[in-house]
């Protein structure tokens, strides 16, 4: 397998990953993506500021970048009442 390196960009800065992770395919390779950008977002979120402005960008070994994933991509915004209702509500 292959390692993969999961930067996250904004335009002007950058945050590298150093470690990267192994990775059989295109398809782990999205997913792992994916999951990291809700990863992001959901720190903002407990932070109490949702930045969609960056980008994850996924390098190979040599530096190519073989995906791209805007933030604002990886999640759905409702502005309106989700057709979903809440089950639970977890209090902290």
């Amino acid at each position: 397998m292959a390692r993969y390196y999961f930067h996250l960009r904004d335009g002007s800065d950058i945050l590298l990953d150093p470690e990267g992770q192994e990775l059989p395919d295109q398809q782990a390779i999205e997913a792992c993506a994916l999951k990291a950008a809700r990863d992001t977002l959901s720190h903002d979120v407990e932070a109490g500021c949702l930045d969609l402005r960056p980008h994850l960008e996924v390098e190979d070994q040599d530096g190519k970048v073989v995906h791209r994933l805007e933030l604002q991509d990886a999640v759905t915004i409702l502005k309106r009442r989700c057709p979903r209702a809440l089950t639970t509500l977890v209090i902290l």
